[in-house]
């Protein structure tokens, strides 16, 4: 396995710069996720890594060496496609061993990286099918496969589940990351499903528009977004804002809301007076006859274990979620509260966290 740098890493295409200048650390045998909207660069960025797109500025270091210039080849680097990219007409077994028979391996040191990775991955059974005879998951099993008997320095995967129903998803999602316990391989994982990187990443990698909005741990992200993008791209449901005013008082700061109502924050930096944005998670609102936030329902979803309620409070469309079964209508309001060091607190000009409020 090997570490990854990144050094002011830029692309471009003639004049449109698609990626702006990316900084990042990955360590040995950690799990990396680069999760965004689509056309944010992340999957640009990974074909970089592989050496399969051109690098237009800056450095990538694959084990402390230098890759700008080394082929895709000869980085030692397995990658994982969305769409399995597998041979039709070879059966598994040729397929997983189809790297090992090009580069002339041992064929008893190859025929033990094939048992081996078919009893990781459960594909014992289907070796001598053909892909076409194959469910999606076990397609993507073999595609894994193939790059597990190479024992590669690092693990790309691009959007490997998308193409899978849920449930596939899930069970993928739980055997990748088994893989990654078992190897203690290194992983950089492309996907726009934020579940996916909140389930899976040591470190999610954050993108939007070419640029690295934010950093960190999974619980780090949810618990302390940088700014009103990332606060709104990860968690799903996601974190619901509002529009209001910071008030100073003896009782401490609250953020007047545009209809009056005052809602407790446990502290901030802006001043009195300043406007700002009010982030709240669905799942921290309660409901409280005495609430403060006065929720106007428009759709209630129930799924049995809970209860989701769509609506707004003012001009922002609000989204709360409930462990308990309730009874409400379209139309009615709901009063709620929110723990005041659950609530998040945003510039309303910049988008940025205000420090001062925790979770």
């Amino acid at each position: 396995m090997a570490e990854l740098h990144l050094d002011n890493v830029k692309k471009r295409y003639g004049a449109l710069e698609i990626l702006h200048g990316i900084n990042l650390a990955v360590e040995d045998g950690e799990f990396v996720v680069l999760v965004g909207p689509s056309g944010c660069g992340k999957s640009t960025l990974l074909r970089m890594i592989a050496g399969l797109e051109t690098v237009s500025d800056g450095e990538i270091r694959i084990g402390g060496l230098r890759a700008n210039e080394v082929p895709p080849q000869k980085r030692n680097i397995s990658m994982v496609f969305q769409s399995y990219a597998l041979f039709p007409h070879m059966t598994v077994k040729d397929n997983i061993t189809f790297g090992p028979r090009i580069r002339r391996e041992n064929a008893q040191e190859t025929k033990e990286k094939l048992n081996r990775a078919a009893s990781m991955l459960n594909l014992g059974a289907y070796l001598d099918r053909h892909p076409g005879q194959l469910s999606g998951g076990q397609r993507q099993r073999v595609a894994m496969g193939r790059s597990i008997v190479r024992n590669p320095d690092l693990f790309l995967f691009d959007e490997p589940l998308s193409n899978l129903d849920a449930q596939l998803r899930m069970q993928m999602r739980t055997e990748i990351k088994a893989l990654h316990h078992k190897f203690k391989s290194t992983i950089i994982y492309v996907t726009h499903d934020q579940i996916e990187a909140m389930t899976m990443a040591d470190r999610i990698v954050v993108m939007n528009g070419g640029r690295i909005e934010q950093v960190g741990t999974p619980i780090e992200l949810y618990d302390h977004p940088a700014n009103l993008f990332v606060a709104g791209f990860l968690g799903s449901p996601a974190m619901s804002f509002i529009d209001g005013t910071v008030l100073m008082s003896n009782q401490g700061a609250s953020v007047r809301l545009s209809d009056g109502a005052l809602v407790p924050v446990a502290g901030t930096s802006a001043p009195d007076g300043a406007s700002v944005t009010l982030g709240i998670r669905p799942e921290h609102y309660r409901l409280d006859p005495a609430g403060p936030i006065r929720l106007v329902v428009n759709v209630i979803e129930p799924t049995g274990s809970e209860s989701h309620v769509y609506g707004h409070v003012g001009p922002s469309e609000v989204r709360a979620v409930f462990r308990e079964r309730i009874s409400v209508s379209p139309g009615e309001t709901l009063n709620l509260s929110v723990e005041p060091e659950k609530v998040h607190l945003f510039d309303a000009n910049t988008g940025v966290r205000l420090p001062g409020a925790s979770v």
